[in-house]
This record gives C-alpha cells, structure tokens and sequence, in this order.
C-alpha cells in the first residue's frame, strides 16, 4: 500500500517519526509535512504566498518533503504536485494531543486527514493523548494496527477515520471502540499577562470539563482508557433543522 504520511506538529516531531517508523516496515510511505508546529491551524491554506517545499533528512531516519505551509497545503501539494503516483490511503499524525469531541475543528492534524478525503482518498488521523513522556513508539504500533484493519475494509474515497489513543500508562490501553464525537464546548480561559517590555498580551488555556454528553462519546471513551475511532463526513448540514426550514416562511 502506498501512503502519503503528514502531520501538524511538524516534520521533525517524534510522532510523524514513530509513525514512519511502523508504516514504511510494509508501506512505501511518502512524507510531505509542514517546517514547523502547526497546531491549531484547522483547514487553513495558503493563497496570499508562494508554496515553497524542500527534502530534508529527518534525524537519519527519513528522507521527506518540508512545506512552508499549513497540513492541508501539504496534502494538496502532495497529490496535486510532488507523488508519482496517488497514495492509497492519507495518514495525518502522530499528533501530541487529542483531537476528540469540538477539538476536531480546529486541528490541524484532522484538517489534513480531511483534505485527503476532499481529494479522493481515505484519510486516518491518529492523535496521542498529552503526557509526560509520551510514548510514540508504542503510539505508533496501536495506530499502525488500526489502520491496517481499516485498510482491509477498504475504506471508500471520501471516508477519513479519526483515532484518538489514551494516556499509554501501565495496563492502558484496554481495547478499542468506536464512538461519535463529542460536541461539548470546552472551559477556556484567555489570562492576561505581561512580557519582559511591559506589553500586555493574553493566553488561551482550557480543556474540557465534565463531561454532561448523554451518550458514549470520543472523550468518554478515551477517558475510560479506550482507544477511540470515530468516522467522520464532510457534510456538515444540519438535517433536522434542514426540514423544519422547508416549512419556514420566507420573505
């Protein structure tokens, strides 16, 4: 199988590094991902500046493309410009954090996962959940698992999974489920600080609190020590509401 590897946290990130590191065993893996951290970026693409790219060697371990751009750009220049031939599959991560529940709009690294649908091609998103001294490697076994099983299901074009491992510690993880994704908003802080010159400037902080969902969801499940994967769709139509505004009057 043919696989277009990227990430948000970066080329150099030891996440994409223990990803390849699992895949390229059975996989040709092709690796387009941006210079440098890319959190938080959601589906952003550059259309103001130039696209400009570049190999590097990745601490001996990889030879891939570095964008000066965002991870949907990657994805786009990728499968537009730079493989000699379609992948068969999108793989976007390791990334250091969850993207469950409403963090999966703003991540970078489902946005990548994202374009590759958009473009045709089935997508996985693989996120580890931040700790301390995260375990990649062992991130990057469970993953590489999971989208084998995915892959001989053969997932169609437009299809991207969304895979959220928990904290690796003793005994963790205890098996996998699949769930939807929460939508509970998060509990956000922006603090107001000063820097060294005297300047005001805010951080934002928050994470998600209590979960109140009434049914089983990504955060639910990778609290309890599962690893979650969750389909997603492009389609972000509301459908009941669709129906009941036929039946609205407008002027």
């Amino acid at each position: 199988m043919r696989i277009l590897l990227t990430n948000d946290d970066g080329i150099f990130a030891p996440g994409i590094m223990a990803m390849h590191a699992q895949l390229a065993a059975s996989h040709q893996v092709d690796v387009v991902a941006p210079e440098n951290v890319q959190s938080g970026g959601s589906h952003a693409i550059t259309i103001r500046s130039p696209l400009t790219c570049q190999r590097v060697h990745v601490s001996g371990k990889f030879e891939g493309t570095s964008v000066h751009g965002t991870p949907a750009d990657c994805v786009k220049l990728a499968l537009h410009a730079l493989l000699p031939q379609r992948p068969d599959l999108v793989v976007s991560g390791i990334n250091a954090g969850l993207n469950t529940g409403i963090h999966v709009l703003y991540s970078g690294t489902v946005a990548a996962a994202i374009e590759g649908a958009i473009l045709g091609v089935p997508a996985v998103a693989v996120s580890l959940k931040l700790y301390r001294d995260m375990d990649f490697d062992r991130a990057g076994a469970i993953a590489k698992d999971i989208i084998a099983q995915i892959a001989a299901k053969s997932p169609l074009p437009r299809q991207v999974f969304n895979v959220n491992i928990p904290e690796l510690r003793p005994g963790w993880p205890l098996g996998v489920r699949i769930a939807p994704q929460s939508t509970q908003s998060t509990l956000e802080t922006l603090e107001r600080r000063t820097d060294p010159s005297g300047r005001e400037y805010f951080w934002l902080s928050g994470d998600f609190g209590e979960l109140d969902d009434a049914i089983e969801t990504d955060l639910h499940v990778v609290r309890q020590g599962y690893v979650c994967v969750t389909p997603l769709h492009l389609n972000l139509t509301d459908a009941p509401l669709l129906e009941k505004m036929r039946a609205w009057k407008w002027a």
